[in-house]
């Protein structure tokens, strides 16, 4: 199997050995709980931008795949929101933690952009196949992981709106994940703080 099909399929399971290393060797500040959740924060409105339009589609476990093309909403100032969401959370609770400082998440963050970038490059090869020209122009005016400053207007047949309830149906899995690691570094915080 190609490396970047089998990253593909695994890329919900990948972030574990990092999250249980960053709890494990957590130390909470105020001032890194506050910084990392803004960063934090960011990274999961960015996804759910993301997700509010292109739906459970971007769940697939099996080959990489889209039924149409979206250059709507956060897709039009890159191609990858959801990725770069995803890096953004990772650097976030990194922070947050502030364990292995600044180890941790200098590794994890190399380790999530190759990763992406592989998964990346297997996904693109199927997209091109798919809309031809039209992805070609897309790719030529939006980049891959540094964003636009302004949102791309292609022409293209398809477009999509934010659905709140879409959005929610699809991120339910990485909010319980967030909210959850959020009650345990502040849970570590409050442990660590408390006889002070």
């Amino acid at each position: 199997m190609d490396l970047r099909e089998r990253l593909f399929k695994l890329r919900s399971y990948t972030p574990l050995p990092f999250l249980i290393v960053m709890l494990l060797f957590a130390a909470p500040t105020v001032t890194t709980l506050v910084a990392g959740l803004a960063i934090t924060v960011l990274g999961e409105a960015i996804r759910f931008w993301g997700v509010a339009i292109a739906g459970t589609e971007t769940r697939t476990t099996g080959e990489p795949g889209a039924t149409n093309l979206i250059t709507d909403g956060p897709f039009g100032y890159v191609r990858n929101p959801l990725y770069v969401g995803n890096i953004l959370m990772y650097t976030g609770f990194g922070v947050m933690s502030n364990a292995l400082m600044p180890w941790l998440p200098i590794v994890a963050l190399a380790y999530f952009v190759f990763q992406y970038a592989m998964i990346i490059s297997r996904e693109e090869q199927h997209l091109r196949q798919a809309f031809g020209d039209e992805y070609v122009r897309y790719v030529e005016n939006v980049p891959r992981f540094v964003p636009r400053f302004t949102q791309y207007k292609g022409e293209h047949s398809f477009h999509r709106g934010v659905d709140f309830k879409r959005g929610f149906t699809s991120e339910t899995r990485t909010l319980q994940a967030f909210g959850t690691l959020l009650v345990i570094l502040v849970i570590k915080f409050w442990l660590a703080h408390r006889t002070l």
